[in-house]
């Protein structure tokens, strides 16, 4: 379901925003972030490789979809930005989560391989494709697919609300969690600033980066850490802190710069 949303989505999609400067402030705070949470790891948590990357994943994954259409609808007036945030989650961070998550892959080339294969991955290339052809999907091949991705966000809720089942929230791995946490709603938004301030970014498009930077870690992170069964309650626990914790951080930040 969820390539299907991811897909039907991007394919329809306008091309010319996906070069905004926004999408490259937002690329640079994304993948620091993970950095900086791997250099946490590495120093305080002493986590392998896999479950390093469920937490970094968690710190800087943001949700897109289901929180980050609406937040721009509504709060920036504008979803444009949406879209390509997506695209470049899926088709650039989504095979990097995927092979440092997959153990059972043997080698860099063997794991990269296998994220690029990831459904996800091969539906957001591909919605990518059509749209910059302008090639304009039949509607008989679109509609089903459109049907089948409104399944996907009730799916992974209903999947993360099931995980939610037995420990409680910060009742194991409290150290990588918070960390992760605090990452994604203090350290990714400030780090957006700074870059975005550099660039010279202003008004609405420094807005715009620093409100996306400020959503909650997406639940496709825990999907992705229940398919390899890998860092599950740190995913699981961040998402949930930063579900609840985002608003106050997305408040600040319109207060300041809305």
């Amino acid at each position: 379901a969820t390539p299907s949303l991811i897909f039907s989505s991007v394919a329809v999609s306008d091309t010319d925003a996906f070069f905004s400067p926004v999408i490259l402030v937002i690329a640079i705070a994304t993948v620091t972030t993970m950095l900086i949470y791997w250099a946490s790891s590495a120093v305080w948590f002493k986590q392998d490789a896999a479950e390093t990357m469920a937490g970094a994943a968690s710190s800087s994954y943001y949700n897109s979809v289901n929180i980050g259409l609406p937040i721009a609808t509504y709060v920036l007036g504008d979803p444009t930005y949406v879209i390509p945030a997506l695209v470049l989650q899926m088709a650039v961070l989504s095979p990097i989560v995927i092979a440092g998550l997959d153990r059972g892959a043997s080698g860099v080339l063997k794991s990269v391989i296998a994220g690029l294969k990831a459904p996800v991955v091969v539906a957001a290339f591909a919605g990518f494709a059509v749209s910059a052809s302008s090639w304009t999907v039949p509607e008989p091949v679109l509609a089903p697919l459109q049907i089948l991705g409104g399944a996907s966000i009730p799916m992974i809720l209903m999947s993360f609300g099931a995980s939610l089942k037995g420990d409680g929230v910060l009742s194991q791995e409290r150290l990588p969690t918070l960390t992760a946490t605090t990452l994604k709603l203090v350290a990714m938004p400030a780090l957006a600033l700074l870059v975005g301030t550099a660039m010279g970014l202003n008004g609405t498009q420094l807005y715009a980066a620093l409100i996306l930077s400020a959503l909650p870690t997406a639940q496709n992170v825990y999907n992705y850490t229940a398919t390899y069964r890998v860092g599950e309650t740190v995913a699981r626990d961040t998402v949930f802190l930063t579900t609840f914790l985002s608003l106050p951080a997305m408040l600040v930040i319109a207060a300041l710069f809305g």
